[in-house]
């Protein structure tokens, strides 16, 4: 039986080209060649390859590379770096949504919000709100994803200030 996808799901063809393979038929292929294959490999790195050409990979981190569970809550959970001291600061967003965290990740999370403020809370150590503003400055926004940064928005406000990089 052969399943009909609408018009508007269809890939665009042009004249004289043909379409490529669907995952599914790159699916059937890596597996084939896994079980021809004289490699032993795990099950998991087997399905973890089968999973991977479907476009189907869990997105969730492995549990080896997890960061520690206590963590403040201004820690993104992709942002793999321990938290910087005591709870010290409240950064809230646009919409006045806000999370406690130390310096360092309140920094990290400043940095990556449009419109974003930093307060110390009651008990901080002088001055914490200031030098977490600051950091932000120079740190670009979600610093933990390793990808080429060019757009201003990718950029840290110091170096939109100073004229982007390599200025």
């Amino acid at each position: 039986m052969t399943i009909r996808r609408p018009a508007a799901e269809q890939a665009p063809t042009t004249v004289g080209a043909l379409p490529g393979p669907s995952d599914l038929d790159v699916a059937i292929s890596v597996a084939r060649q896994l079980l021809d294959s004289d490699q032993v490999l795990s099950l998991r790195e087997a399905l973890r390859l089968l999973l991977r050409a479907l476009d189907a990979e869990p997105r969730t981190v492995r549990e080896d590379a997890r960061p520690p569970a206590c963590r403040c809550s201004a820690a993104h959970p992709d942002d793999p770096t321990p938290c910087g001291g005591p709870v010290a600061v409240t950064i809230l967003d646009a919409h006045n949504g806000g999370a406690d965290g130390c310096e360092h990740h309140g920094a990290r999370l400043l940095a990556s919000l449009d419109g974003g403020r930093v307060y110390p809370l009651p008990d901080a150590p002088g001055e914490a709100a200031i030098r977490v503003f600051k950091a932000a400055a120079s740190i670009r926004p979600f610093p933990w994803i390793n990808a080429p940064r060019t757009r201003p928005e990718q950029l840290a406000h110091d170096e939109n200030r100073h004229g982007g990089e390599g200025q």
